[in-house]
């Protein structure tokens, strides 16, 4: 059976969400092992412990998303390519009183999903700061 364009969008989905939910051990069950990110705060390669380390006491957190212009392309039935505009809101993880909202930031990302026995896993994830205009603090 072909892969669907729909369910890896809604993998991704599943992965923003789970991220703002809090839930890293969800998060970390969309990855692959080991899985790749490429940020502004550089290139890093971790595990799933190592997610769970990031994701639980990094000095960010994400409170909301939006996703658009999504493409997603399939160079063969086990890979998919998914690129996208992202609208996100970080706040310091120790924000304190919730007085600071936040800061929005536009970004577009690129994440490569692969097929492992019959789940769907991320592999690689890039964030790239929109073009300058895009962006909103």
């Amino acid at each position: 059976m072909a892969p669907s364009r729909e369910t890896l969008i809604e993998l991704e989905m599943k992965f923003w969400q789970s991220i703002v939910d809090g839930d890293s051990d969800a998060a970390a069950e969309l990855l692959s092992e080991p899985a790749l990110m490429v940020s502004s705060h550089g290139a890093i390669q971790f595990d799933r412990e190592e997610y769970r380390r990031m994701a639980e006491q990094g000095p960010l957190v994400l409170s909301d998303f939006e996703l658009s212009d999504m493409k997603v392309v399939f160079p063969n039935e086990i890979t998919a390519i998914l690129s996208y505009h992202v609208k996100q809101t970080v706040s310091p993880r120790d924000m304190g009183n919730g007085k600071n909202k936040g800061t929005t930031q536009e970004v577009n990302d690129t994440s490569t999903w692969v097929k492992n026995g019959d789940r769907w896993q991320c592999v690689a994830h890039t964030e790239t700061p929109a073009a300058i205009g895009r962006s909103r603090h």
